[in-house]
């Protein structure tokens, strides 16, 4: 049998036991933020049927689903016609009946409408689970990642966007990030403005054009804005949208008079008033959150599904894309026939925060660190004796390890070095005489002769 390389599918990475402890911390802290808010987590399974998942993301995304192929003979079933075309795509239907998820929202509104009798609604939930895209990997694009997902769906209280903009502002201060802007805009203000100059066939190309003004400048989405028909006059009466400035309130002041004349406008403004003073009312008792909340109406992601307010974060300590966004839908589950059920949902960009965190230096110590002491190995009287220690060490919470052979002193330490132990206990004859054991600080080499209970007390207390 001839030897073959082990290699990793494209797309797909391992995570070393160090890698894993820094992600179990960004996903533990902002667990716990999302639990503090009233969220409850659950689970969907890592495959759905392939007719749950297709036609929902649109021609481009149906061709990013990663399908698996039926079990046994999967061509048995095939029409002999398809046979003969050999059209791979034309197959699909006969060959795979399941796939793997591309994300965690279309699961979510197939976990409310089968469950509707189960869940009280408003239904808060968060989610924690890879999805996969059957995409070209690149860097920072991967074909298995991670979604973190916190979405209530039967609720149309502005009070939801409000609480996300503290999710986010508590979760990514716990995380250690200091300087970050969450950015809200909403779907009604971007209607608005194209309806009022007479476009709103047009809002997707208005608002592509528009995002990018900070790298274009005024002339080239001036340009951008003609080349997809829009007037000069039609681009006279979007400069002051456009080139928006000033604090929350004075955005909101210039938009109200360019949206004067529209309706849904109005009522994107009214929303955002809303929202903000949610917040500035939970705040009056907590003083330390102070999020930093930016109406940024160049934002546009995911416009055709969300239809009320729409979020994206970015921090301003790293060079990097957004780390989380968000907004409101108003109909999930009508795609699986329960209509009318509103939600808004955000999500945390697991991978990307990694990177600044890591970039940062952010990440706690404890973070790295597993087992906390070693307890050495010299011979068969020494392990007997050290065994009883090694259990009152964990039954004090203390992670510890014994060597598990009798070895050279040397080839321990290494082991201790390797996996960045920071302590470890040596016991030779004279520690199992006196009771008094060595213990050796790793860092800075020092050793000093404790009792058992004395070391305890030390770990506990560092």
């Amino acid at each position: 049998m001839s030897n073959i390389k082990p290699s990793l599918a494209k797309g797909t990475r391992d995570f070393s036991p160090q890698e894993m402890v820094k992600r179990n911390f960004i996903f533990d802290t902002v667990k716990k933020v999302f639990k503090k808010y009233g969220y409850a987590e659950i689970q969907t399974p890592s495959m759905e049927n392939l007719s749950t998942l297709t036609g929902k993301y649109g021609d481009e995304g149906d061709k990013l689903i990663f399908k698996i192929l039926n079990s046994g003979d999967y061509l048995s079933k095939v029409k002999p016609d398809l046979l003969a075309q050999a059209n791979s795509n034309a197959m699909i239907s006969s060959i795979s009946e399941k796939a793997l998820r591309y994300d965690l929202t279309v699961p979510f509104a197939r976990y409310v409408v089968m469950h509707q009798n189960d869940i009280s609604l408003p239904f808060k939930r968060f989610q924690v689970q890879p999805v996969w895209r059957a995409d070209r990997p690149q860097k920072g694009r991967y074909r298995e990642f991670y979604q973190c997902d916190v979405d209530v769906v039967g609720s149309d209280s502005l009070l939801n966007e409000a609480e996300f903009i503290l999710i986010y502002q508590e979760a990514l201060s716990n995380l250690g990030l200091k300087d970050f802007t969450i950015k809200i805009n909403n779907r009604k203000i971007l209607s608005g403005i194209a309806e009022v100059i007479g476009k709103p066939e047009l809002i997707i190309d208005m608002t592509v054009a528009i995002d990018k003004l900070d790298k274009i400048g005024l002339d080239g989405v001036t340009k951008e804005l003609i080349e997809r028909g829009f007037t000069e006059d039609d681009i006279e009466k979007l400069k002051p949208v456009i080139l928006l400035e000033g604090s929350n309130e004075q955005k909101m002041d210039s938009l109200k008079s360019v949206l004067a004349t529209s309706e849904t406008g109005l009522t994107g403004i009214k929303e955002i008033e809303s929202v903000f003073d949610y917040v500035k009312e939970m705040l009056k008792a907590d003083s330390s959150l102070k999020p930093n909340v930016e109406l940024d109406i160049t934002l546009a992601r995911g416009l055709n599904y969300y239809t009320g307010c729409i979020f994206e974060v970015k921090t301003n300590e790293v060079a990097m894309g957004s780390i989380g966004g968000g907004g409101r839908y108003d109909d999930l589950t009508g795609m699986f026939g329960l209509k009318g059920l509103t939600g808004v949902g955000v999500s945390f960009g697991a991978d990307r925060i990694y990177d600044v965190l890591q970039e940062l230096n952010l990440f706690p110590e404890s973070a790295a660190v597993g087992t906390k002491v070693l307890i050495s190995n010299f011979d068969h009287d020494a392990e007997r004796y050290a065994l009883p220690i090694l259990q009152r060490l964990r039954a004090e919470n203390i992670a510890a390890e014994l060597y598990p052979a009798s070895a050279k002193l040397k080839k321990q330490m290494s082991y201790a070095d390797d996996k960045q132990i920071p302590y470890v206990i040596l016991i030779g004859s004279d520690e199992m005489q006196t009771g008094l054991l060595t213990l050796k600080e790793m860092q800075s080499g020092q050793q000093q002769k404790l009792s058992a209970e004395a070391i305890i007390e030390l770990l506990k207390a560092n």
